[in-house]
């Protein structure tokens, strides 16, 4: 790793597949950046497998009482871990738990999220199931800024996924993961060149 080299931290709740295409571009040098520790809240997190088997170092924090967020506590662990590591941006990839102040506070602004809807539309939890559901014709993905609303932070990058006749709910996650697997390192990718400033809500690419 270079000095100019970002040092990421990701949150990840489930099978990691984003986690995955982060350590890919880092590793063939299409992002200046290194995943330096991978945090989960499942200590059965597939995300956790895919850091170990490449040596990143990986923390579990839990068990919590609460199914959408963490105790102040807990947090304030992520916080310090994330800290120890040297933490330059954090990267939630698939992380169902809501951020409190511990975290916000800590990485304010530092904080990107990717959410598979066109957002402000379809915010939580299988939104390419709501979307489906409700019947749109295009749907897509959003990596975003993450502040204290849920889902509701500024955009930074989105792309629209057309809805197929034919599409089931799951066929239509499965190609709106191929654009999440594409947006989010480019999104990380102008995070570390610098070029992204965020101005209230609005964030300009430089």
């Amino acid at each position: 790793m270079t000095s100019s080299e970002l040092r990421i931290g990701v949150l990840g709740s489930g099978a990691g597949t984003n986690c995955e295409v982060i350590l890919l571009a880092c590793e063939r040098g299409e992002i200046p950046a290194r995943v330096v520790v991978v945090i989960s809240d499942v200590d059965n997190a597939g995300i956790l497998q895919r850091a170990r088997q490449r040596n990143v170092p990986v923390k579990i924090v839990g068990p919590s009482r609460f199914k959408t967020k963490l105790e102040p506590e807990l947090e304030q662990q992520i916080v310090e871990a994330l800290r120890a590591a040297d933490v330059g941006l954090v990267v939630l990839a698939g992380y169902m738990r809501v951020l409190k102040a511990p975290l916000l506070d800590a990485y304010a602004g530092r904080i990107i999220n990717v959410h598979p809807s066109l957002l402000p539309a379809f915010p939580g939890l299988r939104a390419w199931e709501q979307a489906w559901k409700y019947g749109v014709r295009v749907t897509g993905c959003t990596v975003h800024f993450v502040d204290a609303g849920i889902d509701a932070g500024p955009v930074i990058l989105q792309q629209p996924v057309p809805v197929m006749a034919g599409d089931t709910a799951e066929t239509l996650h499965q190609r709106i993961q191929l654009t999440e697997h594409k947006l989010l390192p480019e999104a990380i990718r102008l995070f570390a060149a610098g070029k992204l400033e965020l101005r209230g809500r609005q964030v300009k690419i430089l």
